[in-house]
């Protein structure tokens, strides 16, 4: 009992001291003042206080004018394929991916139903960004420790974001399996502590490569240094997402499970050329709406890759008119197309609906959320956070789309049978990036794709990787 009095007089002397300390711009007495008085001259019920005190806001602000029905017809639909579901990890890069190279692959063996393995080039992705983040620290090892390049490495050592580039890099180096082959592990599903694991050990072995090279190691030296530490990320990535096979026997299987033909032994790069059939970098673009830049330009994210090898970001900047063009030819062909969105505004969830007017937030607090999309990504409101498998779009009698849809990475049972369906509005707001096979892309955005890149840092509020 005699702490009470004690831990009064302390929260006393913290407030007063809040007060004392407060210089020009501070918040002040007087200031706190005006704020309380300026408040109470905002009309607000009680009612909607104590509403908005104890309920869900999303709740409370829901349109009843976006209640009705969803409308699932689509003029143009891409033929559908099972739903995936990347669980708690930031990959639906990959999932989506995948869905476009299964898919691709399906439209040439109608009968036949395909999964890939996302654990097995997991398994590289990770084991390759550990090698670029260890590679990066040894090439900015004579750059003081707060280098803004040096940070970079150190702040994000490793990650399971990413983009369709990373899916074309590695699955050209590596391959693909099935993933009956390679099912998924508890630490694939589920990332977060053994991604913090290795980034733990991948920053201890940074600083390490650093002081060799700081020291005049020889570069056989710092290489030997780092194929030893690359090891033991292997081994730990053996141990948490499982082995990667080098063989394997499989046979295709028709959408009823029925064998589509006799098993065959492939390698992972085997099994690459019989799903893909050639090289994917050089056959897409991809396109990204940034209204702060000017359009019909290419733009390359220096240092964001999948691979120390390969290749960096690379994106040509298009009104949203281009890429909704791009979009509708691909899919009336039966092209399923790589895209990425700011997900989480104004979803409904429950429904596995996006639109603009699905929620009144304005309305509900008395004030306006007035941000264009330019405003938004350069204070770093919105950007690229999702990456899902644009599938299907509703022309009007004009030809103009009036909503789209796509498969979704969070099961079957979520949303619109595992698929999201988004109105156009919705789209032109909240849509970032979009991947073109590029015969679905007309010869002037082609040209610009081809220019000289504008290289932007990855610190840049667009450029995050899609999770």
């Amino acid at each position: 009992m005699k702490r009470f009095p004690m831990i009064a007089i302390c929260v006393m002397g913290t407030v007063g001291a809040a007060f004392a300390q407060t210089k020009d711009g501070g918040l002040s007495a007087s200031m706190l003042h005006d704020i309380i008085k300026e408040q109470k001259q905002m009309p607000v019920s009680q009612a909607l206080a104590n509403a908005v005190a104890a309920n869900a806001i999303d709740d409370l602000a829901k349109s009843r004018d976006n209640a009705a029905a969803l409308d699932t017809y689509f003029s143009i639909e891409t033929r559908r394929q099972s739903i995936t579901d990347q669980k708690s990890s930031g990959r639906c890069w990959m999932f989506s991916g995948f869905n476009v190279l299964r898919s691709n692959y399906m439209l040439q063996r109608d009968s036949v139903q395909l999964e890939l393995s996302e654990a097995y080039l997991f398994f590289y992705d990770q084991l390759e960004k550990a090698n670029l983040m260890l590679q990066g620290c040894a090439d900015t090892g004579t750059k003081p420790i707060d280098d803004q390049r040096v940070q970079f490495f150190f702040h994000y050592p490793i990650s399971d974001g990413g983009t369709f580039c990373g899916v074309a890099d590695l699955s050209e180096k590596y391959g693909l399996v099935p993933r009956e082959v390679m099912p998924e592990s508890f630490s694939s599903d589920n990332t977060s502590k053994a991604r913090q694991l290795v980034a733990s050990k991948l920053r201890e072995y940074g600083l390490q490569l650093r002081d060799m090279v700081q020291k005049g190691k020889s570069q056989s030296a710092v290489n030997k240094a780092k194929v030893r530490m690359l090891a033991q990320i292997y081994h730990m990535l053996e141990m948490t997402i499982g082995q990667p096979p080098q063989k394997f026997t499989y046979a295709f299987k028709t959408r009823d499970g029925r064998a589509a033909g006799p098993a065959r032994e492939y390698t992972p790069q085997q099994f690459y050329q019989e799903v893909v059939g050639g090289p994917l970098n050089g056959t897409f673009i991809m396109a990204m709406n940034d209204p702060r830049r000017p359009y019909y330009k290419t733009y390359e994210v220096e240092l964001d890759r999948h691979t120390y090898d390969g290749h960096n970001w690379r994106y040509v900047n298009l009104p949203m008119d281009d890429i909704e063009q791009m979009a509708i030819a691909s899919l009336r062909d039966g092209r399923k197309l790589y895209s990425s969105y700011d997900v989480g505004k104004q979803l409904d969830r429950k429904r596995g609906f996006a639109d603009t007017g699905n929620f009144d937030y304005a309305s509900l607090f008395g004030t306006t959320f007035g941000m264009d999309k330019a405003q938004r990504i350069s204070t770093f409101d919105s950007g690229s956070t999702h990456a899902m498998t644009l599938c299907a779009v509703d022309l009007d009698a004009s030809g103009k789309a009036t909503k789209w849809k796509v498969e979704n990475s969070w099961g079957a049972d979520w949303g619109q049978k595992g698929c999201l369906i988004m109105t156009d509005r919705w789209l032109r707001e909240y849509l970032f990036r979009l991947v073109v096979d590029k015969k679905y892309v007309p010869e002037k955005i082609l040209k610009a794709a081809e220019q000289e890149p504008i290289m932007v840092m990855p610190e840049d509020p667009l450029f995050l990787p899609d999770e």
